[in-house]
This record gives structure tokens, C-alpha cells and sequence, in this order.
């Protein structure tokens, strides 16, 4: 085991079973996440990059080998500890983008806070970053995909978590506002590690290390691929 990694996954599978028919979705992966380092996750549909992400996260729990936070096994840790640490530790932004439809933009980028006032204009700031200033009051319901989705990329920055997963986090914008997303999560890297699922390939300009899958394997390793190209002005405001 590698102290010096925040998440390290060893030998780590997971299997689903159709019938009689056993899938593996992720086969035997091993790979480490370093603090403020930027992974990225690559392959073609159904080749287990978002599976992969679940078990790095503790989402899910690997059916054979082992996922660590810090050292700790996730399947040593109760379910109320795993729900704690991905609250506390962690930000996720997903394919499919959750809001709360009673909730506008504002409060659900707020809404996990420990203390709304204090992050308030964190929150405000990252929001107008992502173009989203003239929307904080509005409802899900009057937001286009893209809108919310960006909307989940504030909810997932605004308390600096140590890691930020990030699955698919530019599949519903045009490439410009994606490359925003990514240069405000490139910022992050100070604070903390950024996990990446992405199908394409000018998404992984910030990566350290991309991992390229295919049937649940890793394939291939590259180090050091992406290279900055310019990125957001303004430094991120802290609470």
C-alpha cells in the first residue's frame, strides 16, 4: 500500500451477474490517486470507466480486491462512515444532473453547506464563472440541461472537497463552456485530486495520468499528457 496516495484501489473487480451470465464490469484494477493530482478516465461505452469511478469513490464496494481512502478499506467502513466521508470529503458531478426542483440554483449549490451564509458568495462567484450569475434564483424547471449540469459543477467546488468525481461532466455543453468547466477544475487542483470520466479526448488536457480502458481493464497508461492552455482568470474566493 502507498501511503503517500489519497484513494488506491488494489486488484479491485466488480461483478454483476445476468442471469447466468457473469459480467465484469471493472477486472482486476489497480491504480493510486495522489493528492491535488488530476486523473483521467477513458474508453469506449461499456468499457467500465463509470463503473470505475463507483468503486474509487465508495459508491460501490468492490466484489473482489480492495478500494482505500487515506489507507482506511472501504469495506471495513459501515455504511453511515462511507456516507459521511463522500459528504465531507468528496464531490461528485454525475451524467445526469441532480438538482432539487424546489430548491432554486442558489440554495442547491448551497444546500450541502455546513453554514450557508459563509459560503454564499463562494457560491455566487462560481456560478457567474460558469455563466450562470443571472440564474441563481430561478428553478430547475427553467434551466437547460447544460444550465443545470453546470450548476452540479458549482455544487461539487463549493466546499473544496479532496477529491472531485467527475463523470461525464462536460457531455451536454459545447466545447467552449466545456473547457471552462475544466479550467475551473484544474483550479481545484490546489485543494484537492480530480477524477475524470470523459469520452473525449480534448477533456483531458489537465490530466497527470489517463487511464484508457476496454472490457473493464486497463489498457493503457499515460503520464503527463495534458498540458495547460491558458484557464480562468479570476482565483477561486474561499468561505
Amino acid at each position: 500500500m502507498d501511503n503517500s496516495a489519497l484513494i488506491e484501489a488494489q486488484g479491485a473487480s466488480l461483478v454483476y451477474h445476468d442471469g447466468d451470465r457473469e459480467v465484469r464490469a471493472v477486472d482486476a484494477i489497480s491504480l493510486q490517486v495522489r493528492p491535488s493530482e488530476f486523473v483521467g478516465i477513458v474508453g469506449p461505452s461499456g468499457s467500465g470507466k463509470s463503473s470505475l469511478l463507483y468503486l474509487l469513490s465508495g459508491l460501490k464496494l468492490p466484489t473482489r480486491g480492495s478500494v482505500r481512502y487515506r489507507g482506511r478499506c472501504y469495506t471495513d467502513a459501515s455504511d453511515a462512515e462511507r456516507s459521511a466521508m463522500r459528504r465531507e470529503r468528496f464531490g461528485f458531478v454525475f451524467q445526469q444532473p441532480y438538482l432539487l426542483g424546489y430548491l432554486t440554483v442558489l440554495e442547491n449549490v448551497v444546500v450541502g453547506a455546513p453554514d450557508v451564509r459563509q459560503y454564499r458568495e463562494r457560491a455566487l462567484w462560481l456560478l457567474e464563472q460558469l455563466g450562470l450569475g443571472d440564474k441563481v434564483h430561478r428553478y430547475p424547471s427553467a434551466l437547460s440541461g447544460g444550465e443545470r449540469q453546470r450548476a452540479c459543477v458549482a455544487r461539487a467546488l463549493l466546499l473544496e472537497p479532496e477529491v472531485i468525481f467527475a463523470d461525464e461532466p462536460t457531455a451536454a455543453l459545447d466545447q467552449h463552456t466545456g473547457l471552462h468547466v475544466l479550467d475551473l477544475l484544474e483550479q481545484h487542483r490546489g485543494n484537492g485530486a480530480v477524477v475524470l470520466v470523459t469520452h473525449d479526448p480534448l477533456m483531458l488536457r489537465y490530466c497527470d495520468t489517463v487511464y484508457k480502458l476496454r472490457n473493464g481493464q486497463v489498457e493503457a497508461v499515460e503520464q503527463a499528457q495534458g498540458k495547460p492552455m491558458g484557464g480562468a482568470n479570476a482565483p477561486m474566493p474561499t468561505p
